[in-house]
């Protein structure tokens, strides 16, 4: 805006000394003027400490328990009082990566022994699948015990039913005991009000997000109906994308008709985009491959978002194309690694930096905000991963320093606001900083891990393995 009075012609002369001197002054050196490079080793020594100190919060407080309340020090288990161990199941092939042995040997021992599946519960689907059977899986690969292949097998065998629908693609919940499926309603805490929505409504994240696990359960097991189930599901909802390209959030698997029709890279949908890549890196699947490059395609084109203040995807009408909101936050920062494995580096590059931007806004991201404005929209952080994640592929993709140095930034982030004397904890403002009460398996499964092998990348060949949405390191199997 330009201020009344103000005439800079009249004064230029006498400013030009001032100019000069400005121009030719002596530089300070780059030390004195922005932090020193990030330490890598020391580093990676750091989160093996961090995770450590989480780990050992959780067995003094909620082991036999699925995670801690680390402020409350008290368990949380996700089903009734039956645990499933969420936590220890995550967070084992993490501690093999860290070369913890002790603390794996002594959790692998306990998950032999008491690890069970044969409990009258209702599950989702997709939880249980993309933690316990792909931390199974994984850790399986990296020890060979087969107890833990067993467990894996059994879980599959119970998670079945759950493809049983007209469309073939998954219902949300599975009876453990019992096979019978269920929609949103079952997930409602007791005494809760049930969500009126029909018994098939799930969403692409929900339907698309099981091939890895399914598919290397078949390869391990030469069970070909774990494939080609989560298969069919995959091409089933691919088949009923809108004209754009793009898929709604919300779908009935009973008879295959879209319930919700905004179209997104956040939670719902995200991984749907995530496991089309990876399942053509993983089983060299070139049905995955075509689907992977016509969906990112339509998310690039209808989604993405080029701002003043950088590149973002936010929502649009899955029908239409047209922008519905400019919605972005935690969960949509997993993109740049999803571009990244598809080829795509420099558009990756250039939305890690809005999500770094989106991250030091506060210190530490917010679960959601309004890209065009700048606004926290849902100011909570749930110990998420996913903007470490990126820059991880990125540093492997193109070995540039700056993602060791938005790692250790988010490192201490993590450090100075979610520390809890017993382990980390969520928080449920990143503006005033106040703390929740809970430890989220992914935290040591995907959070710890993710920054470990930024700082160490020698710890884990990436070209080797693809990581499931959980960070669970799984390997090729030949046929």
């Amino acid at each position: 805006m330009r201020r009344q009075g103000f005439r800079p012609w009249s004064r230029l002369a006498a400013l030009v000394p001032v100019f000069a001197a400005l121009l030719f002054a002596p530089r300070p050196a780059a030390a004195q003027t922005a932090p020193p490079p990030a330490d890598a080793a020391a580093l990676a020594a750091q989160v093996k400490a961090e995770f450590l100190h989480a780990w050992r919060g959780y067995k003094q407080y909620a082991w036999g328990h699925d995670e801690l309340r680390p402020l409350s020090r008290e368990p949380r288990d996700w089903y009734k009082d039956t645990p499933l161990y969420m936590t220890p199941v995550d967070a084992l092939d993490t501690m093999l990566l860290m070369g913890l042995d002790d603390e794996a040997n002594e959790t692998r021992a306990y998950l032999d022994a008491h690890l069970s599946f044969d409990h009258d519960i209702w599950v989702k689907n997709f939880e249980i699948t993309i933690r316990i059977l792909g931390g199974l899986l994984s850790a399986y690969q990296m020890t060979g015990d087969r107890q833990l292949l067993a467990k894996a097998e059994d879980l599959g065998h119970r998670l079945l039913p759950v493809f049983d629908s007209p469309t073939g693609m998954p219902y949300m919940y599975v009876n453990l005991k019992t096979g019978a499926t269920g929609g949103p309603d079952m997930g409602a805490p007791a005494g809760q009000a049930r969500r009126r929505a029909p018994r098939g409504a799930s969403n692409p994240a929900e339907v698309g997000t099981l091939i890895l696990e399914w598919g290397t359960l078949a390869r391990l097991t030469g069970d070909q109906e774990f494939y080609d189930r989560p298969k069919r599901a995959l091409v089933a909802l691919f088949d009923r994308r809108a004209k754009t390209g793009l898929v709604g959030d919300e779908i009935d698997v009973d008879t295959g008709k879209w319930l919700g029709r905004t179209s997104h890279i956040g939670g719902g949908i995200d991984s749907f985009y995530e496991y089309l890549v990876k399942c053509e890196r993983l089983f060299d699947d070139a049905d995955c491959g075509r689907m992977a490059k016509a969906t990112l395609a339509a998310a690039n084109k209808y989604l993405a978002d080029q701002r003043p203040n950088g590149l973002w995807y936010g929502e649009a009408n899955m029908n239409t194309g047209r922008r519905t909101a400019t919605v972005y936050g935690a969960l949509q920062a997993f993109f740049p690694a999803v571009l990244v494995l598809s080829g795509d580096v420099g558009r990756a590059e250039r939305l890690q930096t809005s999500n770094f931007r989106m991250w030091m806004l506060d210190g530490i991201e917010p679960e959601e905000l309004n890209y065009r404005t700048m606004k926290i929209r849902y100011p909570g952080y749930q110990l998420r991963p996913e903007n470490i994640e990126s820059a991880y592929y990125l540093f492997h993709a193109t070995h540039d320093p700056r993602y060791l140095d938005m790692g250790r930034d988010m490192f201490e982030s993590l450090v100075r606001y979610c520390r809890t004397d017993d382990g980390y904890t969520i928080l449920t403002s990143v503006v005033t900083k106040e703390q929740g009460d809970r430890m989220h398996s992914f935290f040591l499964a995907e959070t710890l891990k993710y920054l470990y092998l930024l700082f160490d990348p020698q710890a884990l060949d990436l070209d080797s393995v693809v990581f499931n949405t959980e960070a669970h390191p799984l390997r090729k199997v030949q046929q």
